[in-house]
């Protein structure tokens, strides 16, 4: 596999394909199924995503869609079916709006820690843009065959930000709402308020066992969820859920607001 890629085995059926190179530690995850396999998000669009997913795997894959942001779509076109929320979809059609010198500061914030793919310019990296060939909804189910998905609307970061759940294992693939970091709320096209009303509600599967981040460190449990639900109501209490009210620091996250 491309060494840009670590491959993790959440289970046996389950891996993170991690980017460790860049400064975000960006995750995305292959599920698969008895009769076909989810990609959660397709990474930085560094190296060539694909050919990690094809060697662990000969099943038709779908691509689901956290949310529109650069480091989550940039392999997004080298797969056929891709999956989005539809108040995200207008980014995947009509790009983020940043300018592209914005986009290549962001993505060359730090020096990659290993070596890049072979190939790889940074001078002409292009965020994806495309026509999504599914939209969703909240509530959705993604039926893999015999492991399904549900589809959660989790805006805050991005409009249409979503997070997917597996009751039956208790996984919450929580994109950028969960992570061990500085959780994004800041950015004009943020909402803090509704943010934290999305943690609020994750807040009450009681049967998530696991999360698995968009970011940083994999061994995240269901405390961690609870210490974030926690945070966003201390802030709210204090009047301060609100753009422009700074970084507030709980120790091994942060929230940017």
């Amino acid at each position: 596999m491309e060494e840009w890629f670590t491959v993790t085995a959440i289970d046996g059926d389950t891996y993170a394909i991690s980017e460790y190179g860049h400064w975000e530690n960006v995750h995305s995850y292959l599920v698969i199924s008895s009769t076909s396999a989810a990609l959660i998000d397709t990474g930085l669009g560094i190296g060539d995503i694909r050919s990690v997913v094809t060697r662990l795997t000969d099943l038709p894959v779908q691509v689901l869609t956290t949310h529109v942001h650069n480091d989550h779509i940039g392999g997004h076109g080298l797969f056929s079916s891709i999956a989005v929320h539809k108040e995200d979809s207008r980014w995947l059609e009509n790009g983020v709006p940043l300018p592209p010198e914005q986009v290549k500061a962001w993505l060359m914030k730090e020096p990659f820690r290993q070596p890049a793919p072979v190939g790889f310019d940074p001078d002409a990296y292009r965020p994806f843009r495309g026509k999504p060939t599914r939209t969703l909804s909240d509530g959705d189910c993604i039926d893999l065959g015999n492991r399904h998905l549900k589809v959660i609307h989790t805006p805050g970061h991005s409009p249409g930000h979503i997070c997917l759940y597996e009751e039956d294992k208790g996984y919450l693939f929580a994109g950028d709402l969960l992570y061990r970091g500085k959780l994004d709320a800041f950015y004009p096209s943020t909402d803090p308020v509704a943010f934290a009303k999305s943690v609020e509600r994750l807040s009450e599967l009681f049967e998530v066992r696991r999360i698995l981040p968009g970011h940083y460190a994999l061994d995240l449990g269901r405390d961690f969820l609870q210490r974030v639900h926690s945070a966003f109501k201390s802030l709210s209490a204090q009047d301060l859920l609100s753009h422009g009210t700074g970084i507030h620091d709980f120790g091994d996250f942060k929230i940017h607001l």
